[in-house]
């Protein structure tokens, strides 16, 4: 096989901002501004040491301005990825790659997103979303992210007989996880099945409690070398592998044409992840897994090796995603369900900490973790130890 990058490089700074379901004052470049200059405070170092810059394409406010207003050194390495959701874990494997191939020293990778307003959200606008060229691939009426997922859902329980009451159970475990995390936005504001059941339809089989917090907010991590990050403050936390999945024929959140489309982006990406792995999915000690909508949890689940195809479902009742006694704690800050939604890169900051024992719902001994962005997009994936 091929040399990878495995272990060659770790992340070694962690910073965010609040992380707010109802808005924040500060605009996007603030944010981000913020966010990184925690992460490079974090990490020990100097802001003109950081060299390598990985972003989302989706940011307001690019490179350029970044490094200017944050005082950065020289930019050898910068590079933004698509997809949304899907980027989150690949703007941290670009960064790894660049640090373990010597295109830059340090890297710092982040997302700022301020999406608490319903103005910002284009998927509100309708005549925006009938404008936009990929309603030739969405059966009538499917103007949402929600919509399209609703339908896969609906294919999902018909297929392996999955409940309401059994889908529950991934917004019910993050929720519990939220109330023991200050920083998420539903820390103070329990669920219970009752109150799930019960809730207003989004798109149905998908209620309130299925859909993600859209939030102000943003986070980053600084990566470099294994050997630079020895003489660093702070434990390591090794990338040991990463992965992106474009599966053949894909149709952004839309593949219901395909032979299977409910084998999504995670299965092409969980192929090359695992085969650069030496950790197996049956060693890791969490997994902190994309959640916009609650069934790309089981989704990936499966995609990911995790369960069977079609025992996702019977794994979150049996209680397998729980903190406590759970067989792979999964979200436990509360991920996009519970905490905030900040395209996934709160998964990333919640790998670090369980790597770091820092976690408000720690796991004990926890040693790896996977970290996945979003499925039904072009998707990457990481695999942390620490």
């Amino acid at each position: 096989m091929s040399e990878t990058i495995r272990d060659k490089s770790a992340i070694v700074g962690l910073g965010q901002t609040r992380l707010s379901s109802k808005g924040l004052e500060e605009d996007e470049l603030t944010l981000a501004c913020l966010a990184i200059s925690a992460a490079i405070d974090d990490a020990g170092i100097r802001p003109e040491e950081v060299d390598g810059l990985a972003l989302f394409d989706m940011e307001s406010k690019r490179e350029v301005e970044v490094a200017r207003n944050l005082g950065l050194g020289e930019i050898t390495f910068f590079a933004e990825v698509g997809y949304g959701g899907g980027a989150a874990c690949a703007t941290v494997g670009h960064a790894a790659m660049a640090v373990a191939t010597g295109q830059c020293e340090v890297a710092v990778a982040w997302r700022a997103r301020k999406r608490a307003a319903k103005s910002t959200r284009v998927w509100s606008q309708v005549a925006k979303r009938l404008d936009d060229p990929d309603q030739w691939v969405r059966p009538a009426g499917l103007l949402r992210p929600v919509d399209e997922i609703a339908m896969l859902t609906r294919r999902y329980m018909h297929e392996y007989g999955v409940s309401r009451e059994q889908l529950a159970n991934v917004a019910l475990s993050q929720r519990r996880h939220a109330n023991r995390n200050p920083d998420a936005a539903m820390y103070d504001r329990e669920l219970d099945l009752e109150q799930y059941l019960s809730a207003r339809w989004i798109s149905e089989p998908l209620c309130l409690y299925d859909n993600c917090l859209e939030s102000d907010g943003a986070l980053a991590v600084v990566i470099t070398s294994v050997e630079r990050a020895r003489d660093l403050r702070r434990p390591l936390v090794y990338v040991h592998s990463y992965a992106q999945g474009l599966p053949r024929q894909h149709q952004t959140m839309s593949s219901y044409f395909c032979e299977d489309p409910l084998e999504g982006p995670s299965h092409a990406a969980a192929r090359r992840l695992w085969a650069n792995s030496e950790i197996k999915p049956q060693d890791l000690s969490c997994a902190q897994i994309y959640d916009a909508f609650s069934p790309l949890v089981l989704l990936s689940l499966e995609g990911y090796g995790l369960c069977k195809r079609g025992e996702a479902a019977a794994f979150a009742e049996e209680g397998g995603l729980e903190w406590d006694g759970g067989r792979l704690p999964v979200n436990t800050s509360g991920g996009s369900l519970s905490e905030a939604y900040v395209h996934g890169f709160n998964h990333v900051a919640e790998g670090v900490r369980q790597m770091r024992g820092e976690a408000t719902s720690q796991v004990e001994g926890a040693s790896s973790c996977l970290v996945t962005s979003g499925e039904c997009v072009p998707t990457s994936a990481l695999v942390l130890r620490r």
